[in-house]
């Protein structure tokens, strides 16, 4: 059974049929996307799984990754910050040092990128790798799966004279889009059902791995797993655990996530949490190398109660994957969160610790609330943030830029 074939017993049959059909008007086409980690973070968890489907479709696909030192990750770590709202310091060297980087890469990528038909360049990291191919035949988009509703506007000045030479940009929902001489398209992310991470464990599976972190299955778990950073308010979490354990003695807390090879800022994070937990033996930190996709499947099947009580949020792979498993999921009240996490439904959206401690405590005094809201969760995920609707969003784009269809082209 081919790859695709699983899917349509999630999915639907009817569903892997119209994308073969998508994929018959794209044939032989070469597309390649490029981003700037192979690993750590949802875009790289994407391609890992997006990339393979293509070439199984008959699109030649491929995915680059580019290469940078530290000063370029720390450049563009703030160029992160920046594009979420954070008033950053950026000299002229920094800037000039970026667009050197790029122009390394596009060399050494020059005939690939050249040749493809397609290229998807994800994210700031590799923006300005257009300029630097000016014999491309293709059609170029940027992906952008950034929160930059807000951005801080010098830095987005700066940016989006690169990104304008595009011939479209990608964004997560309508809400992050910026004025651009191109089309704008909307795509959600999506999670893979079939993956390690999303695939059906039984409670034997769970329970060893709960058991070999010490947690104790017998008492309520609540958890978050992300990437050390602060935009996801690890401090804040620990704050609202701390207030509902006030009310629910036996509450344990479990912060679980890695770093991000194009994330220096990682590290600081990590000791600040660790910092703040130390005194409590029942917050356990658990800092996950990239390979632990059995194991967070596993703690987020375990948890009762799921948070992302993410400040700024592109999207929120986690919460996806939460809600996949039948948890409802606490959230920050931000970026794609709220196209997720649907208020009184899916979970409860908060803005401060006191009303994610709040929520906590609502959901584990009404067991049969938090049950009803997982299934309503669930079938949401279903219905909305699957991979196989991701990649029908994609041969759809690109079905209209290769045959240049002039009307809306509709990603419902």
């Amino acid at each position: 059974m081919g790859r695709l074939e699983r899917y349509a017993e999630v999915a639907g049959g009817d569903v892997i049929e119209h994308l073969r059909q998508l994929a018959r008007l794209l044939k032989g086409i070469k597309v390649v996307h490029v981003n700037s980690t192979r690993t750590g973070g949802g875009v790289a968890e994407i391609l890992g799984r997006l990339v393979p489907l293509m070439n199984e479709l008959g699109i030649e696909a491929s995915w680059l990754v580019i290469e940078g030192d530290e000063d370029f990750f720390r450049c563009t770590k703030s160029f992160h910050n920046a594009l979420q709202g954070t008033p950053v310091g950026l000299s002229e060297s920094a800037l000039r040092h970026y667009e050197a980087v790029n122009a390394e890469n596009a060399s050494a990528f020059r005939r690939v990128l050249e040749d493809a038909d397609v290229v998807i360049i994800h994210d700031p990291q590799p923006a300005a790798m257009l300029s630097f191919c000016p014999g491309r035949k293709g059609k170029w988009i940027w992906r952008c799966h950034i929160d930059i509703s807000r951005p801080w506007r010098p830095l987005w000045k700066y940016l989006r004279k690169f990104v304008m030479q595009y011939d479209a940009s990608i964004f997560s929902i309508a809400q992050f889009a910026q004025p651009l001489p191109h089309p704008l398209y909307i795509i959600p992310p999506s999670i893979d059902p079939l993956s390690e991470k999303n695939r059906e464990l039984t409670e034997t599976e769970v329970k060893e791995v709960y058991n070999g972190f010490g947690i104790d299955l017998g008492r309520p778990v609540t958890l978050q797993v992300s990437r050390f950073d602060r935009f996801k308010d690890p401090l804040g979490v620990i704050q609202a655990y701390r207030l509902a354990k006030k009310f629910i003695p036996p509450l344990q807390l479990v912060l679980a996530g890695g770093g991000a090879a194009d994330d220096p800022e990682g590290e600081a994070v990590l000791e600040e949490v660790r910092l703040a937990a130390r005194d409590d033996p029942d917050i356990h930190v658990l800092y996950l190398p990239p390979e632990a996709d059995r194991t967070i499947n596993a703690l987020q099947r375990g948890a009762e109660v799921v948070l992302q009580k993410s400040l700024r949020e592109g999207f929120g792979l986690t919460v996806t994957e939460a809600m996949w498993k039948g948890k409802p999921v606490i959230g920050g009240d931000t970026g794609g969160i709220k196209l997720q996490v649907i208020n009184h439904h899916t979970g409860f959206r908060v803005n401060t610790p006191e009303g994610a401690a709040l929520r906590i405590r609502y959901l584990l005094h009404h067991r049969e609330i938090l049950s009803a809201m997982g299934r309503k969760a669930r079938q949401f995920v279903r219905e909305n943030f699957l991979i196989t609707r991701h990649l029908r969003d994609y041969l759809t784009l690109m079905v209209g830029l290769t045959y240049e269809v002039e009307e809306r082209i509709e990603l419902a």
